[in-house]
């Protein structure tokens, strides 16, 4: 992904979800840094890439429990310099699950969530924001995933269950997404 595939990504973004054009707008700021704003030392923010993987016949969700933010989140994680973020979102997985078989779904160059969310100062590392490029994947492999060093624990969560471990908005409105675009897509 370069520069210019980014910004026809988001612009294609703001196309399906027009109501969130002013988000797209912050993307689209930040992204004039570029390649700048694809490390993670980029403060005040940096883009980061994470992926929301469905078990379609279970309807149940692949989350972490985030060691350091002490939160259930998608898998996901900095970009390190790559560009290429829907690639980023796929290692993340990978290296956080041990989950090797999905498939992404509709688009896989163009996100299926953003959000911007602050992350706090810890360890030295000044407040900063993620700029989270989200891609959608499916998969029909749900078995025990390997908890990573970066979390508590990962786990599948059915979709019917996803208030039981997090009210983020961000995680709402992806299964709310999800849900209207799994029946949109046929297997």
């Amino acid at each position: 992904m370069t520069h210019s595939h980014l910004v026809k990504a988001l612009r294609a973004y703001a196309e399906r979800f027009p109501a969130e054009a002013s988000i797209v707008t912050r993307f689209l700021d930040l992204a004039v840094a570029w390649p700048e704003c694809l490390h993670r030392e980029y403060v005040p923010g940096h883009l980061t890439a994470s992926g929301w993987v469905v078990h379609r016949e279970s309807e149940s969700v692949l989350l972490t429990h985030h060691r350091k933010l002490d939160k259930w989140l998608q898998l996901g994680g900095h970009a390190d310099g790559d560009p290429d973020l829907p690639a980023v979102a796929v290692r993340e997985i990978e290296e956080e699950s041990g989950l090797r078989n999905f498939v992404a779904m509709d688009d896989p160059e163009v996100p299926f969530d953003i959000d911007i969310h602050e992350i706090p100062s810890h360890g030295g590392v000044p407040r900063h924001f993620h700029y989270d490029l989200r891609f959608a994947y499916a998969t029909r492999d749900r078995s025990t995933p390997v908890v990573s060093d970066e979390s508590h624990d990962v786990a599948w969560v059915p979709l019917g269950e996803l208030h039981r471990y997090t009210t983020e908005e961000s995680m709402v409105r992806m299964r709310d997404k999800w849900r209207e675009l799994s029946s949109s897509v046929a297997d």
